[in-house]
């Protein structure tokens, strides 16, 4: 018998779990191996109004895996970082603009860590529009190609940059921060990640600024229509959030983004990353 009750959202990604308590969460590890078998199966899971507090969500990840601190600091209990673009709350609230795109976390690390295994947002304060996270099934979206078009883009290899990312939302772009994005290393990476566990996915989103080997502008275009293609509303999972609701996704085979909301909207999430421990190959 199962340990989660679960409702599948759509027929691509995303399910809720009912009937957990947020106490009970944080420290059962079969429960918390049940959330990742879960994970595996949905890609997102939605936790409708936990109330998941910030000591109890790290204590809940560090469960899955081990937890990332690079970011401590802008938050009193460490493993937390707030997700706002309140200045006040998150000093690097700038970058986060580039969350409005879609994205694979971990594409642009500034060493070679590999993409992280999860993340969990807990909703604290909500935007009253927009402010929705939406998510896409990037194994589903190679499941969905056809043979030629997975054995073609089996042999691509695409360059991710953070400039690819960050030039998207910033339009007045000064020299000084483009030397800053210049100066953070490019990664390169195969167009089509294949797991450990046999399966496949691609790896799309806004740090991926070109194909090696392939006309610039002829690969910008076939990256953006593979885009389109996985992320076409039917396939889309978009999650409104009410506080006290907390949300994981699998980073490897789910793209991400924001809606776009206020940006003196309160919006604030509490996010917490587990680590990964495979590299894209």
């Amino acid at each position: 018998m199962s340990l989660l009750t679960i409702n599948k959202l759509t027929s691509s990604v995303g399910a809720e779990v009912l009937g957990i308590d947020a106490g009970r969460l944080a420290a059962d590890d079969v429960l918390a191996a049940a959330v990742l078998d879960a994970l595996e199966d949905n890609g997102v899971l939605v936790f409708p109004g936990l109330q998941l507090g910030p000591d109890e969500q790290v204590a809940f990840c560090r469960r899955l895996g081990h937890v990332d601190h690079s970011s401590d600091g802008h938050h009193p209990v460490a493993g937390i970082y707030p997700i706002t673009l309140d200045t006040s709350k998150n000093a690097s609230a700038a970058y986060l603009r580039a969350t409005f795109d879609w994205h694979i976390d971990g594409c642009t690390p500034i060493d070679d860590t590999c993409p992280q295994q999860a993340t969990v947002l807990s909703a604290v304060a909500v935007a009253a529009s927009g402010g929705e996270t939406e998510f896409a099934n990037s194994y589903g979206a190679y499941d969905e190609l056809n043979a030629d078009e997975q054995d073609h883009c089996g042999r691509l290899r695409v360059v991710h940059s953070l400039e690819a990312s960050q030039r998207r939302v910033t339009p007045d772009l000064s020299p000084e921060m483009l030397a800053a994005w210049r100066s953070r290393r490019t990664h390169e990476h195969p167009l089509v990640w294949t797991h450990r566990s046999g399966r496949r996915s691609l790896v799309l989103g806004a740090s991926a600024d070109y194909i090696v080997g392939m006309d610039l502008a002829e690969g910008r275009a076939l990256l953006a229509e593979l885009l389109e293609r996985a992320t076409v509303p039917e396939k889309v999972y978009s999650h409104t959030w009410s506080v006290g609701d907390t949300v994981i996704w699998d980073n490897r085979g789910v793209l991400h983004r924001a809606a776009p909301y206020d940006p003196g909207s309160p919006r604030e999430m509490l996010r917490t990353t587990v680590l990964g421990d495979e590299p894209i190959q």
